[in-house]
Parts: structure tokens; C-alpha cells; sequence
């Protein structure tokens, strides 16, 4: 009998309930906080216990999803945004135009697509959308000489290292700076520079091992499979022309993203003489929604295909928005129960003690674990940074350095983790297994563990 991993609402409900039997154990208590939420160090002291019975357990979810419909009403939205996008082809037909004009240039495959999916990953998260582009790309790619492992390797590496330097990616740097009460720009800096030197590194590793397969394909570690793999993949390719409203829908596509980066960045604290618009999940979720309905129209969708569309991206997300709620009920029960300012103590007396240093070294190790048993993203993100962030002003350092230790150490456990349908799906298709998955990756993954952990800790002095 195989052991199936739990989902992840199974393990937050899991949770829930045990951090509502601590509540009978940890002793309650509470900080002073400035005006901006900030707890104020030294001012701990222990209050009356309001330990959390059966009832309690039972609205922390509900209640949790109260207190976050502002961040689960973005997701949805940017949920419809993306599947109006999806419906008029555009992404794929986008990416199938750029593989059309790649032909007899293949050199250049690698590195050009694996930037386009890297974009994908840092601003909008793309992660199980890139299962769809596995029947578009391997048949090129193994056509042109490299093997099925280079082709996975294109898609998964690519938008794993831009989700790993995410941006602006909605549901891991908007969700987690949220819930850590800070702005979607703030590290943004530290966040590019990640992007830009990673992702290079990433499409090295991958052209290196993809022009030694070309040059010798003995030196595949699918060789074995060679044979197989032209005559199941070559010839199945079939690329989609760009029309002319399809370039329209993805010029606004990016207008739409663009306006997201702009709108967060605080120019004011940044003494640039721009205009600040501090917009947060309310004016986000409406730029997502007004240009999902732009989209549609200018493409030509019906009234009712465009709202099925609609409808159908954020169903897809529906189940993000939920796991949200049930990430919000563990920290209701905390505050509730009156331990959440005890573990911040106990925070400030251990890592935050430690100084900077230690403290976001410490930080990015403890995300590495949490990301194996909470694969979701958006969940991690509202789970830790309510409790984890205000960790940072102890430690005398931004929140946003927290937020770039989560997303960066889930990114990277995300390229490898059998927990991950995007990992295991994609490999599934490209008929690679899990363990020559691991053979492959596994000096990346030590490449990128190093220098992203070098670059956070670099990020102290920015």
C-alpha cells in the first residue's frame, strides 16, 4: 500500500488544532506597538490565558477568510485576468511564434525561452500554467537535437527561477507582504538583482548540459530512451499563428503589469520625483478584473464567453483563496489564544538575538522545511508572515528581507519537491523520471541554495 501525502488544507486544519492545544500550554501574553504596528522591544509582559476550545477551531477559517478577503478577492481577480488570457490563446500562441522563429537558430532556444517562462514566474507566478507548453516544446527541442530532460529543463528551470526571484509575483511576494503590513515594492531592488543574476546562472547550467547532449547524445541521462522519444514526441509539435488581436491581448497583458509595478513602488520614500499612487489589493484587484474584461473585448469574446472565461481562471483559483482562509485561521487562534506576541518573545530572545546576520540566515533555513510541508506557496505565505516578519524589526531589519528569505526558499524547494504537481506533472510528460530529475538538478539546487542565500544576506546593507 503506497502512503499518499496529505493536501495542504488537510495539514493547516491539522495545525489549527494543534495550535489550539498549545494555547493551553504556552503562556499567554502581549508587546506594546508603536503606531505602524511595530512591536516594541522590551515591553513583553504575560497576560490572563484564553486558551481556544472545539467552537474556536471551527471559525478560525471562516474567520481567518474574514480577515483576508481583501488578499482573496486579488487572487480571484488575477485568477479571471488569467483565464480570459488563456482563452484567446495568446500566451501560447506567443511563445509558439517565438519557437517558429527560433528554427535553424537553435543556440538560442534555450536562453530566449527560458527568460520568456522567467518572466512569466516573477510577475505573475506562472507555475502550473507551463504544464501546457510541455507538447509545444519538447517535439522542437528534441527535433533540434537536445533530449527530453533539456526540453523539461527549458520550462521548469525557467519559471522556477523566476518564481524563485519573484517580483511582483501575486501569490507569494503581494500575499506574503500583506500579511507582513508592508508594500509589494519595498525589496523590490534586492528582488531584480536576484533575477538577474540567477536566472543567467540557470540558463548556463542548462545550455551547458543541452549543447553537451547535442554535441554527444551518448551523454544524455535519458539516453536510453532516445529512440523512443523521437518517434513519441518529433513531428506532434503544432504552433498556433499570432494573430493580430492576439499581439493586442498580450501588449495589454504586460501594460497590465507594468501598471501592478508602478502602482506599488513608494517613490515618496524612495525620494524619486515620481508620483506615489500606493495602490494595494482593492485598486490591484480592479486593474486585474477591468483588464481581464479589456482583454476579452478586444479580442472579440461574447458577452457570455468572456464571463465563462472569467469565471473559469478564478475558479481555478478558488481553491488558493481557500487556503488563504484556513493559512489566516492559525494565526486568528493565535491571537486569539494570546500566544502570538509569546513566540515573537521567545523569537526575540533566540533568532532576532542573533543579529542580522544569523537572523536571515536562520530565517531562509527554517523556510526550506516549511516549504517541503506546506508546498503552496500562497498558504506559507499567510501562515509565517504574520508571525515571522515583525521577527525582522527585532532583528533590526526591513520585513521585506523576510518575505525575500520565504519566497526565495520556497522557490528553490519548488524545482525538486515530489510534493509539487508542477515538479511530477511535467516530468511525467516529458517522460523523465523523479530520479534522474534529482541526478540533473541536484548542483543547481546547491548553486542557487549559495548565492541566493549570499544575495539576502547582501540585502541587509542595500
Amino acid at each position: 500500500m503506497t502512503l499518499k501525502f496529505p493536501s495542504a488544507y488537510t495539514i493547516l486544519i491539522v495545525l489549527i488544532v494543534l495550535i489550539a492545544i498549545l494555547t493551553w500550554i504556552v503562556p499567554a501574553g502581549s508587546y506594546e506597538y508603536h503606531a505602524d504596528g511595530e512591536p516594541i522591544a522590551g515591553t513583553y509582559s504575560e497576560v490572563a490565558r484564553n486558551a481556544q476550545g472545539f467552537g474556536d477551531i471551527v471559525l478560525a477559517p471562516l474567520q481567518g477568510l474574514y480577515d483576508a478577503i481583501d488578499v482573496a478577492v486579488f487572487i480571484l481577480m488575477v485568477g479571471g485576468f488569467l483565464g480570459v488570457i488563456m482563452e484567446t490563446g495568446a500566451i501560447t500562441a506567443g511563445i509558439g511564434a517565438i519557437v517558429q522563429k527560433l528554427k535553424g537558430k537553435e543556440k538560442l532556444l534555450i536562453p530566449i525561452l527560458m527568460v520568456v517562462f522567467a518572466l512569466g514566474g516573477t510577475t505573475f507566478g506562472m507555475a502550473e500554467e507551463t504544464i501546457a507548453f510541455y507538447p509545444l516544446i519538447l517535439p522542437i527541442v528534441i527535433a533540434a537535437g537536445y533530449d527530453a530532460l533539456t526540453g523539461v529543463s527549458i520550462i521548469m528551470l525557467g519559471a522556477g527561477a523566476g518564481v524563485l526571484a519573484s517580483t511582483i509575483n501575486p501569490f507569494a511576494t503581494g500575499i506574503a507582504s500583506g500579511f507582513a503590513g508592508i508594500s509589494l515594492g519595498d525589496g523590490l531592488v534586492l528582488r531584480l538583482i536576484m533575477l538577474v543574476i540567477l536566472l543567467p546562472i540557470t540558463i548556463w547550467y542548462v545550455m551547458r548540459y543541452g549543447q553537451k547532449v547535442r554535441s554527444n547524445p551518448k551523454e544524455s541521462l535519458v539516453a536510453d530512451m532516445r529512440e523512443s522519444n523521437l518517434a513519441h514526441f518529433v513531428g506532434e509539435e503544432k504552433i498556433e499563428e499570432l494573430n493580430g488581436r492576439q499581439k493586442i491581448a498580450l501588449v495589454i497583458f504586460a501594460l497590465a503589469f507594468l501598471v501592478m509595478i508602478y502602482a506599488v513602488i513608494p517613490f515618496n520614500d524612495l525620494g524619486l520625483p515620481l508620483p506615489s499612487l500606493g495602490w494595494w489589493f482593492p485598486e490591484l484587484s480592479a486593474l486585474f478584473l477591468v483588464s481581464g474584461i479589456i482583454i476579452g473585448l478586444v479580442y472579440g469574446l461574447k458577452e457570455d464567453k468572456l464571463i465563462e472565461s472569467f469565471l473559469f481562471g478564478a475558479k481555478d483559483l478558488l481553491g488558493v483563496a481557500f487556503i488563504i482562509g484556513i493559512s489566516r485561521g492559525i494565526s486568528v487562534i493565535m491571537t486569539n489564544g494570546m500566544i502570538t506576541d509569546t513566540i515573537l518573545y521567545w523569537g526575540e530572545k533566540t533568532l532576532a538575538g542573533n543579529g542580522p546576520v544569523v537572523f536571515l540566515s536562520l530565517m531562509y533555513l527554517i523556510f526550506i522545511p516549511l516549504s517541503i510541508l506546506i508546498p503552496s506557496t500562497s498558504g506559507l505565505a499567510t501562515l509565517s508572515m504574520s508571525v515571522l516578519a515583525p521577527l525582522a524589526d527585532f532583528a533590526g531589519i526591513g520585513r521585506d528581507l523576510v518575505i525575500t528569505a520565504f519566497q526565495s526558499a520556497s522557490g528553490l524547494v519548488n524545482l525538486l519537491t515530489p510534493t509539487s504537481a508542477v515538479v511530477m506533472g511535467g516530468l511525467a510528460i516529458g517522460r523523465v523520471g523523479y530520479n534522474v530529475w534529482l541526478k540533473f538538478v541536484w548542483r543547481l539546487i546547491l548553486i542557487l541554495l549559495v548565492l541566493s542565500l549570499v544575495l539576502l544576506l547582501l540585502g541587509i546593507i542595500l
